[in-house]
C-alpha cells in the first residue's frame, strides 16, 4: 500500500514519551492533536515546544497542536469526515487503558488504535480484550506495535512497525497514514500474537538486563533471548496466536531491541536488579513506566492458570516480587534439567 498523500485528522491521547514521539512523526504529514491529562505539563509543552518531562531534546513540529482539553481532542476526530481518514490513537500504559476507554464509552468515535503493551493487572486481559469489554465490537480497534524507541522515532530514524486488527479497513487506514519516509508499517490480523509478543518481551528484557548486569556474558544473553522467544511463542499459541507472528517485528524484532538496546527501560530494570537495588528505588529512578514489572506478575499468574511452562518469567517474577536475588535467579535457570529444544 502506498502512503497516504491526503492528510488525516489524528488525535493522540497521552503525552508521554511514546505518544509524543508518534505525534511528532505523524505531524509531518497529518493534522495531529496531542492530548495530555496534566494541564501544567501541556502548558509547559506549549511554551517550550518540547516535552521537557518525558521526551526532552526533541522539538515539537510547528504544526503539532497540544491540548489538555479532552472534549476538543475528541472533536478533532469525531467530527472528521470519512475523506479525512480520522484516527484516534491511545498512548497510555496498560494500567490506564480501561479508564481512558471508559471516557470514550457512548461517544461516536471512529476507531481506536492503542500503543500499550502488556496484560491488565488483576484481570490478565490483553488490550484488545479490555477494549471489547468497555466499548464492545462496534468500534474498530487495532494494536500498533513493533521494535521502536521513542527517542529514535522522534529523531526520524528508520523503524518498522506492525498494525494488527480484525478490521482490514482499519489496518489499511493505519498503514496509509503512518507508512512513509523512514517509518514502515506492516499489517496482520493476528491481534493476539502481536499483543502477546509486545507484552512478554518486556519481561525477557528484565531477565537479559539482569544477566548482563551480573556479567554472565554474550552467550548467556543469546540463550536468554532465544529461550525467551520460545516462552513467548508457547504462551501466545496457547492463547490462539499464529506461531509465525513471533518470528516477525512484534515478536523477535521487538524482543531483540528491548533486550539489547540501552534505551530500554525494562533492560535498565534488570541491570539495576543485578546491582541489588530495590524495586521501588529502581522505578523511582526511571521516572517512566516499565511495563515489564506489572507484566511479569500477570504473565506468571496466567501461565500458572493455563499450565504453560515459562521458567524465565517465573525467575523474573521471583526477583521482582518474592525477594529472590538476581544471582539466585541465574542459578535457578542454569540448574534446570536438560530437555529437547522445542518451543
Amino acid at each position: 500500500m502506498q502512503e497516504n498523500k491526503t492528510p488525516s485528522k489524528i488525535t493522540v491521547l497521552g503525552a508521554g514519551a511514546w505518544g509524543t514521539a508518534v505525534a511528532i512523526a505523524l505531524a509531518a504529514r497529518h493534522d495531529v492533536l496531542l492530548w495530555g491529562r496534566n494541564p501544567g505539563q501541556i502548558a509547559e509543552m506549549q511554551g517550550a515546544r518540547e516535552n521537557l518531562h518525558y521526551l526532552p531534546g526533541y522539538p515539537l513540529p510547528e504544526a503539532l497542536r497540544v491540548s489538555a482539553d479532552f472534549e476538543a481532542a475528541l472533536a478533532h476526530v469525531v467530527g472528521a469526515g470519512e475523506n479525512e481518514a480520522p484516527l484516534l490513537i491511545l498512548a497510555c500504559p496498560v494500567a490506564g487503558l480501561r479508564p481512558l476507554l471508559g471516557q470514550l464509552k457512548g461517544r461516536a468515535i471512529p476507531n481506536v488504535v492503542w500503543l500499550c503493551k502488556g496484560f491488565e493487572a488483576g484481570t490478565g486481559l490483553l488490550p484488545h480484550q479490555v477494549k471489547t469489554e468497555v466499548l464492545g465490537d462496534e468500534v474498530p480497534g487495532a494494536a500498533l506495535s513493533g521494535p521502536s524507541f521513542a527517542q529514535e522515532v522522534a529523531r526520524g530514524l528508520p523503524c518498522a512497525l506492525t498494525v494488527a486488527s480484525a478490521s482490514e479497513s482499519l489496518r489499511e487506514r493505519v498503514v496509509a497514514a503512518a507508512h512513509a519516509d523512514n517509518m514502515r508499517v506492516y499489517s496482520c490480523d493476528d491481534l493476539i500474537g502481536v499483543e502477546v509478543g509486545g507484552a512478554v518481551k518486556n519481561v525477557m528484557a528484565i531477565a537479559t538486563g539482569a544477566a548482563d548486569g551480573l556479567g554472565l556474558g554474550l552467550n548467556a544473553r543469546a540463550a536468554l533471548i532465544t529461550r525467551g522467544l520460545a516462552e513467548i511463542t508457547r504462551l501466545g499459541v496457547h492463547l490462539g496466536a499464529q506461531p509465525g507472528t513471533f518470528m516477525g517485528l512484534a515478536g523477535m524484532g521487538d524482543l531483540i531491541l528491548t533486550c539489547t538496546g540501552d534505551l530500554s527501560r525494562n533492560r535498565r530494570v534488570g541491570l539495576a536488579l543485578a546491582q541489588g537495588k530495590q524495586l521501588d528505588t529502581i522505578v523511582a529512578e526511571l521516572g517512566h513506566v516499565a511495563e515489564g514489572v506489572p507484566c511479569a506478575k500477570s504473565v506468571r499468574a496466567l501461565a500458572h492458570r493455563l499450565g504453560v511452562d515459562m521458567p524465565i518469567t517465573e525467575a523474573v517474577a521471583a526477583v521482582l516480587f518474592d525477594g529472590v536475588a538476581a544471582t539466585e535467579m541465574a542459578q535457578q535457570l542454569l540448574a534446570r534439567d536438560p530437555r529437547d529444544e522445542v518451543a
